[in-house]
């Protein structure tokens, strides 16, 4: 049996979907299903149980669940707006050392999320040796949270004992119940295809024109093979960044997004947050030597590609 926590979420159920398609069945899912309509990405999904996460943190702290064969950790808060830092604590730090030391006991693999959040603004880049980890200055609560727990596991002694991801700008299907956390492409799908427009945040930085900020952006397909490698390789340990070690600007992702709907290029520069401001990241671009050392090779998607690929589902909102 596979531990999938998070596993209803965006990245969660397309991983779900990945083990599917490799035949593997004996999966617990683990999240938290509340009122939003995220217990869809389940839907049609193979898996042999399901259990909402705080009975299943009871169950791991009584130790009363049988010894899985790894711990795939991908449940947290992924609010970067989330204002009650208690909340990220709780969650993203003190559940995913209860986890973690329960998987090191058990002596399985423990692969969990981290963020490109964690490296904050990219004034010291975005490697993912772990003896850099005390440099990076994270912008929000959300990120902060994902660097304490990278922390505790290179000051515990415990980093050579699992694999962390620092996912960079993930999207793809199953995100739709993500509210604001969702995707520009997602966000956006509606008002392009319906009347050819994209708004997208001015700059503020000299540094960067309208558009000209730059993300790494990582669809969920490509995420998941990385994923997947990771779990097949145990052996890999660390941290490692998921992105495709190539920044593209939000001008590009728009353009590929009009090339794949069909509609000429309409793009609106609207004022950012004044609350946002500060904490907006303007480039970054993952190392990726680590995984390419690792053994992973598979060739990740052109972004014209992907979002060409995602636009088919946004159509229908259909999912993985």
């Amino acid at each position: 049996m596979i531990v999938l926590t998070g596993g209803a979420g965006f990245i969660g159920s397309c991983f779900l979907w990945k083990l599917n398609q490799e035949g593997i069945k004996d999966i617990l899912v683990v999240d938290h299903l509340d009122d939003s309509e995220k217990w869809k990405n389940l839907i049609g999904k193979k898996f042999s149980d399901y259990v909402q996460k705080n009975d299943f943190f009871n169950l791991v702290v009584s130790r009363q669940l049988s010894k899985p064969q790894a711990v795939i950790h991908l449940g947290a808060c992924s609010s970067t707006t989330q204002t009650d830092s208690n909340y990220y604590i709780k969650n993203n730090y003190e559940y995913s050392k209860v986890l973690a030391l329960w998987a090191f006991e058990n002596d399985i693999p423990f692969i969990y999320a981290s963020s490109a959040a964690t490296y904050g603004g990219g004034e010291f880049g975005y490697d993912d040796d772990p003896q850099k980890l005390y440099q990076y200055k994270p912008l929000n609560m959300y990120g902060y949270s994902k660097h304490l727990f990278d922390l505790w596991l290179l000051n515990s002694g415990y980093i050579n004992k699992a694999a962390g991801i620092k996912f960079f700008n993930v999207f793809g299907p199953n995100e739709y119940h993500k509210g604001d956390m969702r995707s520009v492409i997602c966000k956006s799908y509606d008002e392009v295809a319906q009347k050819g427009l994209i708004k997208l945040f001015k700059s503020y930085s000299s540094d960067y024109p309208d558009g000209g900020q730059k993300r790494d952006f990582i669809y969920v397909k490509d995420a998941v093979e990385a994923m997947y490698f990771l779990l097949k390789n145990p052996s890999k340990t660390g941290i490692f960044n998921l992105g495709t070690g190539k920044a593209r600007s939000w001008k590009e992702l728009a353009d590929a997004m009009f090339a794949g709907i069909g509609k000429k290029e309409k793009i609106d520069y609207v004022d950012m947050p004044a609350s946002l401001q500060p904490k907006y990241q303007y480039f970054t671009q993952a190392n990726m030597s680590n995984l390419t050392a690792a053994g992973f090779d598979k060739p990740f998607m052109e972004l014209e590609d992907s979002v060409k690929d995602y636009c088919n589902y946004l159509k229908d909102k259909t999912y993985l």
